[in-house]
């Protein structure tokens, strides 16, 4: 099947409580390689991404520290933006505050529709409320009264009259969304989780809260008492982003109901985008995305890494030691894309030198020199195209795997420079060996042009050296 020719890539957008860590770049870092690659394929791109500042967690944090809350939440969306900068994420990104005016009204705008569709009304019921998740519990997901994923938090009981949206209505029309679409939830694990989650039966949710108690919210239309749930109001960012509703640009039109989306989150995500979202969407008479990859957590100290429990890697660290192409690579070769996986600063330090020091590094460096010495010219490498496993494994999201077939032609380089000799067979046969380093330095080529949608500082440095046909500098200084 052809590709649409846009793309529209977001990932979730994290609540400002905190400052970023290294889970939040693992999205970045993925939809970057996405929104990367599709720009290299000729498709106009879309990449949302942003800050998530309303809901309770983060009243709570700017009231604790004495701060106003707009104040603070432009504080920290400021260090979000700092981390993409330096993670050289592409500068096509758009950047969603749920605090924008135009988002705030589109959220509204969401409002009125469900509720015209006959999905929101007011009621009294009983919750059991966890911060960290900003959800709704329901006893058997609870672990001895507390939240599996914030074991830290105390679980609220509320009971007070809020708007409710009518989820258990949507149980069979997401059971024949899962049907009809059986990539639609990637992976398909992940898919049958949230096909179980519906069939066993969907309970409404509250979608306000009483202003009185919790100010910082997106205003209810009609009705001054009540600020929007965060999960509403934060999960319409993905068409507020592209102007919806009113779409004076064709921008939604484009992307949303023409292009193929692809949102991506974590499996703390699944309920929220894979199903309260989809409800939200069927609801208000909107298309569904193309796909959501759902990824795992990251590990650190045996539990998922995690803000509110403290055991998070500071990404700026990493950023400042190793340079951004070293922790874009770890990322993405190393981070399975639907398990969780541990993570480590010394498992970072170690791939670094095997891989990016004693690999491309020292592979790029020594090919350019014998260019530099033996190759009057720069060589042509027009000619160089893409293998299709590289798009057959990003087309399943198999970062890791698509890395792994990079590195393998790496090594393969390394293996045919060892075997052939070139440094040797030139100084025997000039015009035979001048043949092999002019291949060898294609291959480089192949290889950096692989690489530029995962690692672009480590391509255009390759690509000026052979531009230039000169030695590059040190790409991956070795680091004790």
């Amino acid at each position: 099947m052809k590709s649409k020719k846009t793309f529209y890539i977001t990932t979730t957008l994290p609540y400002v409580n905190d400052t970023p860590h290294i889970g939040h770049t693992l999205e970045y870092v993925r939809a970057d390689m996405l929104a990367r690659t599709a720009m290299q394929n000729g498709r106009r791109v879309f990449f949302n991404t942003g800050t998530d500042e309303h809901g309770q967690k983060v009243y709570d944090k700017a009231t604790t520290l004495g701060e106003d809350v707009q104040l603070y939440v432009d504080r920290y969306a400021a260090k979000f933006r700092e981390v993409l900068s330096a993670l050289n994420i592409t500068k096509t990104i758009h950047f969603t505050r749920t605090t924008d005016s135009n988002h705030i009204l589109a959220v509204q705008e969401m409002w009125r529709r469900c509720l015209k569709n006959g999905d929101i009304y007011k009621a009294r019921q009983i919750i059991k409320y966890c911060k960290g998740c900003e959800l709704e519990k329901t006893d058997s997901e609870l672990n001895y009264g507390k939240c599996p994923l914030h074991p830290n938090y105390i679980i609220d009981v509320r009971e007070e009259e809020n708007y409710f949206f009518s989820f258990s209505k949507y149980k069979d029309k997401l059971l024949k969304l899962y049907a009809e679409r059986q990539n639609f939830v990637i992976p398909s694990s992940r898919l049958n989780e949230v096909r179980t989650f519906v069939e066993n039966g969907l309970r409404d949710f509250s979608v306000s809260r009483l202003k009185e108690k919790m100010p910082w919210g997106v205003p209810v239309p009609d009705d001054e008492a009540h600020v929007m749930y965060v999960w509403f109001d934060a999960l319409t960012n993905y068409i507020s982003a592209l102007g919806w509703p009113e779409d004076l640009n064709g921008t939604y039109r484009d992307f949303w109901e023409q292009g193929e989306v692809v949102q991506l989150c974590g499996k703390d995500n699944l309920r929220q985008q894979c199903a309260i979202w989809q409800a939200m969407l069927g609801s208000a008479g909107l298309p569904h995305p193309t796909r959501i990859l759902v990824g795992g957590f990251l590990i650190s100290d045996g539990h998922k890494m995690s803000k509110s429990i403290g055991n998070v890697i500071d990404p700026f660290e990493i950023l400042k030691k190793y340079g951004t192409d070293a922790l874009r690579y770890y990322l993405l070769r190393h981070i399975n894309p639907f398990d969780d996986t541990d993570v480590t600063v010394e498992h970072i330090h170690e791939m670094y030198t095997a891989h990016l020091v004693n690999g491309i590094g020292n592979l790029a460096s020594r090919i350019m020199k014998m260019a530099e010495t033996y190759l009057d010219v720069p060589v042509d490498c027009t000619s160089v195209s893409i293998p299709d496993i590289y798009s057959v494994n990003l087309a399943r999201f198999a970062f890791h795997e698509v890395m792994d077939s990079i590195f393998v032609k790496i090594n393969s380089l390394d293996e045919r420079i060892a075997s052939e000799e070139p440094f040797k067979k030139v100084k025997e046969d000039v015009e035979m060996g001048k043949l092999i380093i002019t291949s060898l330095v294609q291959e480089l080529f192949s290889i950096a042009n692989l690489l530029a949608p995962a690692m672009p500082e480590t391509a255009q440095k390759i690509f000026l050296a052979i531009e230039k046909n000169k030695k590059p500098e040190n790409m991956f200084p070795r680091i004790s």
